[in-house]
């Protein structure tokens, strides 16, 4: 019998680069996953979230890409989203294979999402913040930037808590 998903830290992703990202191996660091499409009107929001990884990643926060085609405007393979995102704005934040996060071939972290929060992205760039113990704290929209205080508030507020 498997036991109860209680936070998000009890999830894992296949990592772009091979091997898999484990939601556990950053407990005690506040998470920012997107899910993003590299043929999007908010692509130029990669700037912005490489940006938030920049400033606060050595003070905890993990700033997670989920490249997903379900709004139809993501490239055809991982390799060519790597690519597309390392030439045009030099991601070096960790980030998913292409992964479903809506409707019935979702990506069970985004199952959970909905069973647990009602949350589903309802386009590209929607954004999930977490707490330090994987608990929900905030979602945003597409039209909310990456850097927006509205998000950067919220993640000061969170690295201060662990120091």
């Amino acid at each position: 019998m498997t036991s109860p998903i209680h936070a998000a830290s009890d999830f894992e992703f296949e990592n772009i680069d091979g091997g898999v990202l484990n939601l556990n191996e950053f407990r005690g660091s506040p998470i920012l996953i997107v899910n993003t499409a590299s043929r999007c009107g908010f692509t130029n929001q990669y700037e912005g979230l490489q940006k938030l990884h920049d400033k606060y990643s050595e003070q905890g926060l993990v700033v997670i890409s989920v490249p997903s085609n379900d709004f139809n405007q993501e490239l055809r393979t991982d390799a060519a989203v790597q690519d597309f995102c390392e030439i045009n704005y030099n991601i070096s934040l960790p980030m998913t294979t292409i992964t479903s996060v809506k409707g019935g071939k979702a990506h069970p972290f985004f199952q959970w999402m909905k069973k647990e929060y009602g949350f589903i992205p309802r386009w590209n760039f929607y954004k999930i913040l977490l707490d330090t113990e994987g608990n929900l704290v905030e979602t945003y929209t597409s039209i909310t930037k990456p850097t927006s205080s509205k998000i950067t508030s919220k993640v000061e507020k969170l690295l201060q808590k662990d120091s």
